[in-house]
């Protein structure tokens, strides 16, 4: 039952760490190829970052642990404690690369504006409400100014130039009182 009978314990470490180092090149070179098969769990939910468990993180674990699996069998460790010496190698050094990859992935930022960011926003309207109608609001949401379509919570007309807050969110329409 021997499939492999010319393997030795340092030749399976270093095909381990070549197949790592290949994965990692390959993911270097062509992005998120192997993410497709990802299924959730490795994605860290508080910050939707990439996870321990991420492409890139798993290859820099399987290289380690099979490079530190080939040294400690040349140096006379036998198979189980060579693979012991790897993984806590490949743990050590795929550590730091999961807490820097969450790292860039904290430093991105978007300039996506959600709806429901604007509830309680003070704006000012740009394009006068009418009594039941609808004019126009400008709220800033951080640096970024967003126009709206709104109207009036009450039936009474708001002017231009007039400070309110928001309220509400109605799809594309924003619901106003004055402030």
């Amino acid at each position: 039952m021997d499939l492999l009978p010319g393997l030795s314990a340092f030749s399976v470490f270093l095909l381990i760490g070549g197949v790592g180092f290949l994965i990692l090149i390959i993911s270097l070179f062509f992005g998120e190829i192997f993410e497709h098969f990802d299924f959730g769990a490795d994605h860290d939910l508080s910050h939707g970052g990439p996870g321990f468990f991420s492409t890139r993180v798993m290859s820099v674990f399987i290289t380690a642990f099979g490079g530190f699996g080939a040294i400690a069998t040349h140096y006379g460790f036998g198979p189980a404690s060579a693979s012991l010496v790897a993984f806590v190698a490949g743990v050590l050094l795929a550590t730091p690369v999961y807490y820097f990859a969450r790292f860039l992935y904290g430093q991105q930022v978007t300039s996506e504006v959600r709806s429901q960011d604007l509830v309680g926003q003070v704006g000012r309207v740009i394009v006068a409400i009418p009594a039941g109608g609808v004019g126009q609001v400008r709220v800033r949401l951080g640096e970024e100014l967003v126009d709206k379509v709104a109207r009036g919570r009450e039936s009474n007309p708001i002017a231009e130039n007039a400070s309110v807050v928001v309220e509400e969110v109605l799809g594309e329409t924003i619901v106003v009182k004055l402030r």
